[in-house]
């Protein structure tokens, strides 16, 4: 639902997944959709409790990660709604992998043996372990598509400066070890995740959303290498298996594509999918909320 306006009230943004109210010039209110997109691509049906999961699983790595960096969020005074500070975004989102999965995985299929710059090493097989997380960055488009680019290019192109990519870089690789940290805690390994970073004057801010499904890909750890070993696919608690799914019906966000027909069971099996990773990787139980026009409230009392 779109939300009338908030007293004191600046902007608004729909991106693929969230609305963001910009209040003022130093706060931001976001509310987390039951949209999901992927390739890009919003896709036509919405997936119940998908938006109070991205917000509150969001909420609670925000909150295991503060010492590492700083952060946005302020609070979330509603299950699928969040408020913080307003920063101004690297036009950059800084993705760190663990394991050769997803893109990387596509890439080294083809035969490339560099993604971004980083040199893929020689007889990887699907989901192995690199020997240190890599980087990987893309650019952050304003529509269409993100595009893959490489350290050189990103200095070249002034999006960021070489003080700020050593800091953007030092934080990605810490938080990805907390990250994996925290999953391995709840017998899970964390594959890979993209960050997003952003500005207040001087000072570097992790914005969005953090080590949630529709950014990271989670396996479960038991008998993970001997799974792969074993030439099978492990079982993994993250978006892929929507991707996958599209892909399976001939959709990958190119043009002339048709969405495929999403089945009320097909979305039923996503949203539970959302929760069971909720539950899995916070060790909470999940709580459904039903939002409703009263929430609104709650925000502008909480601003």
């Amino acid at each position: 639902m779109k939300f009338p306006d908030l007293p004191h009230q600046s902007g608004f943004y729909q991106g693929k997944v969230r609305d963001v109210y910009y209040v003022g010039s130093e706060k931001i209110v976001m509310v987390a959709s039951n949209r999901i997109s992927a390739f890009d691509v919003i896709l036509p049906k919405e997936i119940p409790y998908k938006g109070q999961v991205l917000n509150q699983l969001a909420y609670f790595m925000l909150n295991k990660t503060r010492d590492i960096c700083p952060n946005w969020l302020d609070s979330s005074p509603v299950p699928y709604i969040s408020i913080g500070k307003k920063c101004t975004p690297f036009k950059l989102e800084m993705v760190v992998r663990g394991n050769l999965v997803g893109h990387a995985w596509r890439t080294y299929q083809s035969g490339k043996r560099e993604l971004c710059g980083v040199t893929l090493p020689e007889g990887m097989k699907e989901y192995d372990f690199f020997p240190t997380p890599i980087i990987t960055p893309s650019t952050k488009a304003e529509e269409g598509h993100d595009e893959d680019i490489d350290e050189n290019s990103i200095l070249d192109k002034g999006i960021v400066t070489p003080q700020e990519w050593r800091i953007l870089k030092e934080y990605s690789l810490s938080l990805f070890e907390r990250g994996k940290q925290i999953a391995a805690e709840r017998g899970l390994i964390l594959a890979d995740t993209k960050y997003e970073f952003g500005k207040i004057g001087d000072e570097i801010y992790l914005m969005d959303e953090v080590h949630t499904p529709d950014s990271s890909r989670y396996f479960y750890a038991s008998n993970f290498l001997e799974i792969i070993k074993r030439g099978e696919r492990p079982a993994q608690l993250s978006k892929e298996f929507v991707r996958e799914w599209l892909i399976e019906n001939n959709f990958m966000g190119k043009p002339g594509q048709e969405i495929p027909i999403m089945s009320e069971s097909w979305i039923n099996t996503i949203s539970d999918r959302y929760i069971k990773l909720y539950e899995e990787v916070t060790g909470l139980q999940f709580q459904p909320f039903e939002p409703n026009k009263s929430d609104w409230e709650i925000v502008k009392q909480s601003l």
